[in-house]
């Protein structure tokens, strides 16, 4: 063992005796054949940079081949120790950014970045989706406005089973090359859970025929706020009463101030107030439990909506009958998009920490690690 005089650096020397034997693959024991050096960095030790150093046996077995005799405290062609990665694992855990870790730990970012791969995706591979009967896929920016990751999500683990680069019906695909290779039966999929993305539509459709599409409840009403937003801009026009006004007829939750202004509003602008009891209306649409009661009620107000003859609302109207069963199709399904929006929010705040990610693989396994639910077999690191 070498103190370095500095201060800053530990080095501690592993060797075996000569004449040693060592157990390989094959069953036997043999003596070392030759030797070669190997360094791994290890935890620190109070301010010390800790490296382990060995020399490690190569040994020829009886059918001739050399083997390096794996050593215990290390994984194959790691520079660093098992307690060093499961440190470094467990710091991503709690939450701290990879620059971070790197920083702590006294390494570049890369060398982190790979034992957090290397870790995600040894648990991601042997991870077997079971019991898929409710799915639902989404899409999120690797930064903001550039390259897409579709993820595959089982609605009743509330977890994200796959995920892949873009966002169109490939990924789709993807997605169910990847369950079948893991022996998934795909058409025991009875619901798949989609925004009103026509990719993701077609994608479904050609690659989960027997699966049922259910639009996410939050598009829908996205659609419906985004009509009644264009009705506002289409009456703002001229009237400097509705100037900064754009949340007040979206919004559910208002002060009692706000409150008092939208509903003196809606009584000023009569084609505003009909707009908004449109979409106030629709609301009633996602109470309704039985499907036959629910398609009718949505064939009355699209009936309703295209009589006011307002033309943002017009065009609600043909998106809705566009994806009519899929929207229906929640009231048999009442699958919640909350679960969506919970795992995106979890991808979101793990990617404004990191500011952003531009390698894919990195971002993927990041969506597998915070909300994949793996299990990981690297050594136990308690704090």
């Amino acid at each position: 063992m070498d103190l370095d005089p500095s201060g800053s650096q530990l080095d501690i020397y592993i060797d075996f005796e000569r004449g040693s034997k060592f157990l390989m693959p094959d069953g036997h024991y043999y003596t070392a054949y030759d030797s070669s050096n190997h360094t791994w960095q290890h935890l620190n030790f109070f301010q010390y940079t800790c490296f382990l150093h060995a020399r490690v046996p190569r040994v020829r077995q009886s059918d001739g081949k050399t083997e390096v005799q794996p050593v215990p405290w290390a994984r194959k062609g790691s520079g660093f120790t098992l307690l060093f990665e499961a440190f470094s694992m467990l710091l991503i855990e709690k939450e701290m950014p990879v620059s971070s870790v790197a920083s702590t730990l006294r390494v570049y970012a890369q060398r982190i970045w790979g034992i957090f791969n290397y870790w995600v995706e040894r648990a991601h591979k042997k991870d077997v989706p079971r019991n898929l009967t409710q799915i639902g896929f989404d899409e999120t920016s690797q930064k903001k406005g550039h390259n897409y990751i579709t993820h595959l999500v089982d609605l009743n683990e509330r977890r994200v089973v796959y995920a892949c680069q873009g966002k169109g019906s490939d990924c789709i695909q993807q997605s169910v090359d990847y369950l079948q290779g893991k022996g998934v039966d795909v058409s025991q999929i009875q619901d798949v859970c989609i925004d009103m993305s026509p990719a993701f539509i077609s994608g479904c459709m050609e690659y989960l025929p027997e699966s049922e599409i259910t639009f996410d409840k939050f598009h829908v009403i996205k659609e419906v706020n985004k009509a009644m937003d264009e009705l506002r801009k289409l009456e703002r026009g001229g009237n400097e009463l509705l100037k900064g006004h754009k949340y007040t007829f979206l919004k559910k939750k208002l002060t009692d101030k706000l409150q008092t202004e939208r509903d003196l509003l809606l009584e000023m602008y009569p084609k505003l107030g009909q707009g908004y009891w449109l979409k106030e209306m629709f609301e009633d649409f996602w109470q309704i439990k039985d499907p036959e009661e629910a398609e009718s009620y949505l064939a009355f107000w699209c009936d309703f909506a295209t009589e006011s003859k307002i033309q943002p609302f017009i065009k609600l109207v043909n998106i809705i009958k566009a994806h009519w069963r899929g929207i229906v199709e929640y009231v048999k399904s009442n699958i919640s998009n909350g679960i969506l929006e919970g795992i995106n929010s979890k991808i979101q705040l793990a990617k404004k920490r990191a500011r952003g990610y531009r390698n894919p693989r990195n971002f993927i396994n990041m969506i597998y690690f915070i909300c994949g639910k793996l299990k990981f077999d690297y050594p136990q690191y308690f704090i």
